[in-house]
């Protein structure tokens, strides 16, 4: 069956449309309003190999946060709702990613038990017109929605570009692992019998 999905959500602050494909081949069509934001997608779904449109329009004359804690809402539920019950898949992916200078180590647990460990202090305060602190927002929803644990730690990192490019194309690496069939697997990778 084909592991895709659309997602739409709608509010005061944002509008945004997402859709998904985790057996894609990286294709990417981003537009959030936040240029640096778009990079960081389009590196994402290119070295996740997934395919990923994202159209949001928010109320960026106030500040970037609603759009950035949206995106990862709406990223989160669109892979939640793109892996069904999670039948076949390896459950588990991890990545350490240097880029230049910054070398950052993901982890992540597809387990429906959504928690994000977050060590990684910024070495800058904004990146253009946004706040680097905005990046835990988008990650912790992310995880919220998606159901996922998720493990970010930067090991080093002097240029702010740097470090959010490692982190974004690790998170990447490591979702391909996770959501990648394993041929040896049945049912769902779990004890429990559900994931």
């Amino acid at each position: 069956m084909p592991r895709e999905c659309k997602i739409a959500r709608k509010t005061r602050e944002t509008d945004i449309g997402v859709s998904l494909n985790l057996d894609g081949d990286g294709k990417s069509e981003i537009s959030s309003g936040i240029a640096f934001m778009d990079h960081m997608l389009e590196l994402f779904a290119r070295h996740g190999k997934f395919d990923l449109t994202v159209r949001a329009v928010g109320d960026l004359d106030v500040d970037c946060h609603h759009t950035m804690e949206d995106l990862g809402l709406v990223l989160g539920e669109a892979f939640a709702k793109a892996l069904g019950d999670k039948t076949g898949i390896r459950r588990y992916g991890s990545f350490l990613l240097p880029m230049d200078e910054a070398l950052a180590l993901i982890a992540l647990d597809l387990s429906g038990r959504p928690l994000l460990v977050y060590d990684l202090t910024p070495p800058a305060a904004r990146i253009r017109d946004i706040d680097t602190a905005l990046f835990r927002e988008f990650f912790q929803a992310f995880c919220v929605k998606g159901g996922v644990n998720l493990h970010i730690r930067l090991l080093a990192g002097e240029e702010v570009h740097h470090v959010f490019e490692a982190v974004f194309k690790g998170l990447g690496r490591a979702l391909e692992q996770a959501v990648s069939p394993d041929p040896r697997e049945k049912g769902v990778p779990s004890t429990k019998g559900i994931l």
